[in-house]
């Protein structure tokens, strides 16, 4: 049997530092992202609490005695922790009682609710996200440009750096999804296979597993294509509700944000924050949230949509674009201890996304895929920033940070620095 190779992942480097730092790790993400695979990696004795073989075995000691679980060498991999909570408990116990770091890795693909577990393993057990593949990681951008480097060095000459990446290629790896199973040895249809039969899991059997609730796989899929529909917008959940109401009457808001809930708990469904600044009236600021996918492929997948399909429809595949962006930068923005939030007002102003590093820095980023809109995208940009500009100027007590960057990122060829500063650049030129 041929080797798969591993493909170098950020949070590699970013799970090392957590394992020096505390006692244990939770790593959390969507099923089929590479937790596990990532986490054997530095794990030098596993458990898997849903091995057919073993499960019901793991289970009956969680109940009577879970400390046997954690019994091997460290640090210790229990993958799908979550089968048995109590664990977490144990873990925390266990911490406390060694006081060395790097004792444990916890994986899981679901939320646990808070009251399932005692404590919450503050200053024992730290958490980190893991998201599906980025386009560096998958070996499809370049990485010619830093975003690290961007905010460091202020004349980081970005110039003539060029991207290998076509549009065709964009919407096929958008399609595909960075499920790193989709970046096996195989034909075109098969990568496409791979997030239709992730979507019929969600669906027809993790969305009732998540909480033992019994849920309709149908209306899953309605609520999944509506979000799709959305994607990267501020909609309203009362819009959403009457788009799933046409194929599914007698659905109330109360059963829509159940589902909802479950798609949050299982890392389908991934929101973006609002940004609001005091520069404009409070009144004037949005704060509801942009509507979002953990992955491109999954609002693909939800619409029926294809390749084919897409080349045809730009308009469509803009916004999938944009959520193709807000993986990729989430993804780098770990490495950086960044957070990702957006911009929008009643007059029209909008940003597509806020790029906040912990020590006060941020990005205004917008994501444009074609030539022809970078110009509204830097005007925006732009806006922002006299915005805080002028209300520093007013004299007010609080003082407004100004913007670090202006980036658009697009779907081109050619990074470059216009006049204006604004920091055009290719995505398939991107990396942390």
């Amino acid at each position: 049997m041929k080797e798969i190779k591993y493909l170098s992942r950020i949070a590699d480097k970013i799970l090392d530092m957590r394992l020096e730092a505390f006692g244990a790790v939770q790593i959390a993400g969507p099923k089929w992202c590479g937790k596990t695979t990532t986490a054997e990696r530095r794990a030098a004795s596993v458990i898997k609490m849903q091995d057919p073989d073993r499960r019901e075995g793991y289970l009956a000691t969680a109940r009577t005695k879970p400390s046997l679980l954690l019994k091997g060498d460290t640090p210790r991999l229990i993958d799908e922790w979550q089968v048995a909570p109590v664990i977490w408990d144990a873990v925390r116990q266990a911490v406390d009682e060694r006081r060395e770091k790097g004792q444990f890795i916890l994986t899981g693909s679901t939320v646990i609710d808070d009251d399932e577990i005692m404590h919450t393993g503050t200053g024992r057990i730290t958490k980190m996200a893991m998201y599906p593949m980025s386009l560096f990681e998958s070996l499809e951008s370049n990485g010619s440009i830093s975003l690290r480097r961007l905010f460091d060095e202020p004349d980081y000459n970005i110039d003539g750096e060029m991207s290998q990446l076509s549009i065709e290629q964009l919407i096929f790896a958008a399609c595909r999804g960075g499920w790193p199973a989709s970046l096996d040895e195989m034909s075109t249809k098969a990568k496409l296979l791979i997030i239709k039969d992730y979507i019929y899991e969600i669906c027809n059997n993790d969305i009732s597993r998540v909480d033992k609730k019994r849920r309709n796989p149908t209306l899953s899929r309605l609520i999944l294509r509506s979000y799709a529909r959305n994607i990267c917008t501020p909609a309203k959940k009362t819009s959403m509700l009457a788009d799933v109401v046409e194929d599914m009457k007698g659905i109330s808001m109360p059963t829509f944000d159940n589902y909802v809930g479950a798609l949050e708990r299982l890392f389908i469904i991934d929101d973006i924050d609002a940004w609001t600044p005091a520069i404009r009236s409070k009144t004037v600021i949005r704060t509801g949230k942009k509507r979002c996918f953990v992955d491109p492929s999954i609002a693909v997948a939800s619409l029926g949509a294809s390749p084919e399909s897409l080349e045809l429809d730009l308009n469509t595949f803009g916004s999938i674009f944009e959520c193709l962006c807000f993986r990729d930068l989430r993804v780098y923005s770990q490495a950086l201890c960044g957070r990702l939030s957006y911009y929008h007002d009643r007059s029209g102003l909008d940003v597509d996304a806020v790029l906040h590093l912990e020590d006060g820095r941020y990005a205004l980023i917008e994501c444009k895929l074609g030539s022809r809109e970078i110009e509204e995208g830097a005007k925006h940009l732009l806006e922002i920033k006299r915005l805080v500009t002028e209300k520093n100027k007013a004299g007010k007590k609080t003082i407004f940070r100004e913007p670090d960057l202006l980036i658009v990122l697009t779907g081109g060829e050619m990074a470059y620095t216009r006049e204006d500063g604004v920091k055009v650049i290719p995505i398939g030129c991107m990396k942390d």
